[in-house]
């Protein structure tokens, strides 16, 4: 384990947990248990299957502590490993479901930026939970996790031009369902 780590606070945090205090445990998984939650039920749209995700991605967490150096933020980490727990879940629903969607859809660009000042958040996240799964997913890591298109693509398995027409279906889709509203 490196010896300095990005945040004090986060090695102290290791350290105890890797210790065997239940109480660092319980205050690990308080301190982001919501954060990561919130990221999972965007993705998936289910809140069964995120409480489920969640509980697989706090054992991974927990399993896989001894392999956190430090190099990044505690929370930066754990996001990480909620996103690809995220990510296999719907890969594997895919295969399930066999639900394919196509490459290279000629979509028009969106002319009107989503005017959110006209929209409640609610409004705004129901109507996220409408999108197609692909759309939702890149949607999500994008405008709301932070991701760039590459790291998007690389995610998911696609071409860069594949996250940005997703994005822009998902986009335009949004914009669709809350006018119609």
């Amino acid at each position: 384990m490196r010896k300095t780590f990005y945040i004090a606070e986060d090695q102290t945090l290791v350290e105890q947990c890797l210790n065997g205090q239940q109480q660092a445990q319980q205050d690990l998984y308080q301190r982001y248990v919501q954060a990561m939650y919130n990221v999972v039920v965007r993705m998936v749209n289910h809140s069964a299957d995120a409480e489920d995700i969640i509980q697989e991605v706090f054992v991974k967490v927990f399993r896989n502590l001894h392999t956190f150096q430090g190099e990044s933020t505690l929370g930066a980490w754990i996001k990480r490993i909620t996103v690809n727990t995220t990510l296999n879940f719907i890969r594997k629903e895919k295969r399930n479901n066999e639900v394919v969607l196509a490459e290279g859809i000629d979509i028009p660009e969106i002319i009107e930026e989503l005017d959110t000042a006209k929209y409640s958040m609610a409004q705004i996240h129901h109507a996220i939970k409408q999108l197609p799964e692909r759309c939702r997913v890149v949607l999500s890591l994008y405008l709301i996790e932070g991701y760039q298109h590459q790291e998007i693509a690389e995610i998911l398995g696609v071409t860069v031009s594949t996250s940005k027409t997703q994005y822009r279906r998902g986009r335009q889709l949004l914009q669709e369902i809350l006018v119609r509203r």
